[in-house]
């Protein structure tokens, strides 16, 4: 892996690194910025979330495994006292003694290849972390478009109702004046009465969307939200190839398949380490009574001889291996389909965002106002007027629901590419 790469890679665990240094502080004390940005949003989420917490710690843990199996054996000091013979006794009170030190040490790499093995679960586990950021990133940023769209919708819904009263008095005052009938203003009543429940039926709603995006952020769930803002990105995404290339570049399940091909390549070498021997090296001093003070040096090996354990073993390990290759393999095909399909949907609901913006909703807007002009002239029809409201309000809300989707797609263009554009903005 070069050094670019490396670096690449990295990015997103940095930045979550950076993020839980924090998270000391009680997650009620945040204070959000209003108005309520999506960049806010991932900032808090990676911040308070504890699953990122969690899986940044886990990451720290195996970052310190590599130098403990890699470690040589606690050398071991061994002493020992003998007392003489009582036939001896009486020829000389001193008694027999020695002191050692004992090392044992692989006569193979195997404490390298330990030490690789490992460096690869620390590879894991930081992309792995990476991967629950993104994941969190990807939680928060859907309930932040689920809330925004549905107090978007009670704007919709109040201006609804105001046309809806307004229309009222128009039918009302023709009532008045004998050029209505009174089944006109039941009508329009019963147009307020339904927007008016909508409306009730939104803010229980609004509450709950409220609980999930503090949820999602690692809040209180009864946390006072600011408003939200939020303009729809209706830039064209980037080519497939571009989009590819970020996707093999970032997406940290990618990272997580290449360390347990390293891992796996790793434990093949542990294992066939075994076969050489383990040396022992001693050194001691020694007094007896027959031949007074010495220095002792032992060596010494262990004899690898039971091979079908081995072998079995490497067998294991080799079987090991060709799964985690055939598993990164399907992982490139997996990541690249999710990207391609991520960038399409950006592209379906963009389109459709735009229509509806600069032809739909205006065409729409035009005809509600000539036919309530026309009625409140004494010309149209009360049904003509609601069912031209009614279009109106259908086209307002679909807009309402594409401009979220708009968000939502360019969420999950990101998490399929891995990146964190609203960090890095």
């Amino acid at each position: 892996m070069s050094v670019v790469s490396h670096q690449i890679r990295t990015r997103i665990f940095t930045l979550l690194v950076l993020a839980t240094s924090t998270t000391g502080a009680a997650a009620a004390d945040v204070v959000l910025p209003d108005p309520l940005r999506l960049a806010d949003v991932t900032s808090v989420a990676l911040r308070n979330r504890a699953e990122v917490s969690a899986a940044t710690a886990q990451a720290d843990a195996l970052a310190e495994r590599p130098a403990i199996v890699s470690a040589l054996e606690d050398p071991m000091i061994t002493t020992s006292i003998g007392y003489p013979d009582e036939s001896m006794m009486g020829v000389d009170r001193r008694y027999d003694r020695s002191i050692s030190i004992e090392q044992r040490f692989p006569l193979s790499r195997v404490r390298a290849h330990r030490r690789a093995a490992a460096l690869a679960d620390a590879d894991r586990a930081r992309a792995q972390a990476n991967a629950t950021g993104l994941d969190v990133v990807l939680d928060a940023q859907r309930n932040f478009f689920m809330l925004l769209e549905r107090r978007r919708m009670r704007q919709i819904v109040d201006e609804q109702i105001a046309l809806a009263e307004q229309l009222l008095d128009v039918a009302a005052s023709r009532y008045a004046s004998g050029t209505s009938p009174q089944a006109d203003v039941l009508r329009a009543e019963v147009e307020v009465a339904r927007l008016q429940a909508e409306r009730q039926a939104l803010l229980a709603q609004i509450r709950g969307g409220e609980a999930m995006l503090n949820a999602s952020m690692g809040l209180p769930a009864d946390a006072p939200l600011p408003a939200l803002e939020h303009d729809p990105d209706l830039a064209v995404p980037a080519s497939e190839a571009e989009v590819l290339r970020q996707a093999s570049t970032h997406r940290p399940e990618l990272a997580v398949g290449a360390a347990e091909v390293n891992r796996a390549r790793a434990e093949i070498n542990v294992i066939r380490s075994m076969y050489r021997p383990m040396g022992m090296v001693s050194v001691g001093r020694a007094s007896t009574m027959m031949t007074g003070d010495e220095t002792m040096l032992m060596v010494g090996v262990s004899v690898p001889i039971w091979r079908s354990s081995l072998r079995a073993s490497v067998n294991e390990a080799n079987a090991m291996q060709r799964m985690a290759d055939a598993d990164l393999i399907a992982m490139h095909s997996m990541v690249a389909g999710e990207a391609l399909a991520a960038r399409e949907e950006v592209n379906a609901v963009r389109t459709q965002a735009l229509v509806l913006r600069t032809e739909v909703v205006p065409r729409a807007v035009a005809a509600t106002e000539a036919a309530l002009a026309s009625y409140a002239s004494g010309q149209g029809t009360l049904i003509a007027v609601v069912e031209s409201a009614r279009a109106l309000w259908e086209v307002q809300a679909e807009q309402v629901m594409v401009d979220a989707a708009v968000g939502e797609a360019w969420a999950n263009l990101d998490r399929a590419t891995g990146t964190l554009r609203e960090i890095s903005r």
